[in-house]
């Protein structure tokens, strides 16, 4: 038998494997230790497989490994639905990325189009993938006695013979209660099993089969069409007038900010916390929109336009020397609000956001503006890894918990129901917390955590670090909860 047919061999029976395991560890269950426990087991099937495509892990691949296993990872760390959100992208973004180097690709000189043409490859084989694998003229059919399997005879086979069976088989269980009984065993099953093992057995296979045989980037290489280009009076036009345009409300910017509060309410009608809440998420969506704007514009650009070329570099870089005057007053503008309101998610991330933004515009300056646009994507990339990771280790959750706490403590209002929404990666915090509060706030709080986290854990599947250490916080503290929650502002 060929190697390759092996391999192939391989992936069908690693991959019904692992839709087993899956329906076993995932299904009806939050994810947790059971999502960490299969994401391990599928690191270890693609290191397994790998060892015959030595170009799959090769030169870059193995670390985009540690990610994926990373990425799992982190489901039996934190509890936050945010966090979890961000480990999903870092583990779709690693594994489109291990899909473009098992295809021969290369991770530090590709751009943003290779990423995303990449993540399409690799949606596209775990949807599809497997149907190929399965009934396709692939090399471990041909191995078995040296002819291919007749799949749509075999399928057509066990459709004829389903009416029959049924048939007949209904009426000898009609004839015979013992009969009836052990037939009713067998099939007495919940065919949602099929359905779940199925499910993950096509995605996971599918997926494996792009990572180790797929040629779906060297076909797209083929199809390539050179981009239309943008002349250097255009490109002078359009970036020049965006450069007023952001040097006029820098200006406005230096005059409230110099002006204060009583200015922007004489100005505008708002309050100075209306006023900053309004800005900030229109000011991150400029940031946000002005890097892809700056890419596109570049990419038109004829690389071989020198002037032109020399030109864009002067107004970008004009450009960014202004937005970062425009993100500095979204920053401060959302310090403000903070400091009114208090912190939440809904002001972190965007703010984490904005920072990852800031960073990725000064690699922008080192590498685009500098003649080397190959390296920026992998550049970007890496900080978004970065940020994530930085996201995790500072706990979001348990950091917004404390900061309200100490404004509590500085007699500003609490907003106990958001309080109560948090994870469990708050709880701790929370805990350690209460003696500080209102009456009111404290009983609140306290009835929900003895609510959430005093009763036995779901499943062993579900277990995170997080919850457990809620769990233990709560019920090192119940006596104390218990009277706090029974006592109610007077």
């Amino acid at each position: 038998m060929k190697d390759t047919a092996k391999l192939e061999i391989s992936v069908i029976a690693i991959a019904f494997c692992l839709g087993i395991l899956g329906d076993t560890l995932l299904r009806g269950n939050s994810w947790g230790l059971n999502f960490a426990s299969w994401g391990c087991a599928f690191a270890v099937s693609i290191a397994f497989l790998g060892r015959f495509r030595g170009e799959v892990l090769n030169e870059g691949g193995e670390w985009l490994l540690v990610l994926i296993v990373l990425s799992f990872l982190t489901f039996l760390w934190r509890d936050s639905t945010a966090l979890k959100g961000l480990s999903v992208l870092a583990l779709l973004t690693s594994s489109s990325l291990l899909v473009l180097r098992g295809q021969g690709g290369s991770l530090r000189v590709s751009g943003f189009a290779e990423y995303a043409l990449s993540a399409v490859i690799a949606g596209m084989n775990s949807t599809f993938g497997m149907f190929p694998l399965l009934f396709g003229a692939r090399e471990w059919k041909k191995s078995l006695n040296g002819e291919p399997l007749r799949a749509a005879a075999l399928l057509r086979g066990v459709l004829f013979s389903l009416p029959p069976l049924l048939i007949f088989g209904a009426l000898l269980a009609g004839a015979d209660a013992v009969f009836k009984t052990i037939v009713g065993r067998i099939f007495n099953f919940d065919l949602s099993h099929v359905v779940v093992v199925s499910f993950i057995a096509f995605g996971a296979g599918g997926y494996l089969r792009g990572l180790l045989f797929g040629k779906e980037l060297k076909l797209a290489d083929r199809l390539r069409v050179s981009p239309p280009s943008l002349g250097t009076p255009e490109m002078t036009i359009v970036l020049g007038l965006l450069d007023l345009l952001f040097l006029a409300f820098v200006v406005v910017q230096f005059r409230y900010f110099f002006g204060g509060s009583a200015l922007v309410h004489a100005t505008t009608g708002l309050t100075y916390a209306e006023y900053t809440r309004r800005g900030f998420f229109q000011l991150l969506a400029v940031a946000g929109l002005l890097l892809p704007f700056l890419l596109i514009v570049h990419w038109l650009l004829p690389p071989t336009d020198t002037p032109g070329q020399r030109m864009f570099k002067w107004l970008a870089g004009f450009q960014i020397a202004l937005l970062f005057i425009i993100m500095a007053s979204a920053l401060q503008r959302m310090r403000l609000y903070q400091a009114e309101y208090g912190l939440s998610e809904l002001r972190l991330y965007p703010t984490a956001f904005m920072v990852w933004l800031a960073v990725v515009f000064v690699w922008f300056c080192l590498t685009v503006l500098r003649g080397h646009r190959e390296r920026f994507a992998f550049g970007a990339m890496t900080a978004g890894f970065l940020l994530v990771a930085t996201l995790h280790v500072i706990n979001p959750d348990a950091l917004i918990a404390q900061i309200n706490m100490e404004r509590a403590r500085a007699g500003h209002p609490f907003d106990a129901d958001y309080g109560a929404s948090l994870s469990a990666d708050a709880v701790p915090e929370i805990v350690a917390g209460l003696p500080a509060l209102k009456p009111a706030d404290r009983s609140k709080l306290a009835k929900e955590l003895l609510d959430r986290w005093s009763s036995a854990p779901p499943g062993w599947r579900s277990w995170t670090i997080s919850s457990a250490q809620a769990r233990q916080a709560v019920m090192a503290n119940a006596p104390t909860l218990r009277e706090m929650s029974v006592k109610t502002a007077r």
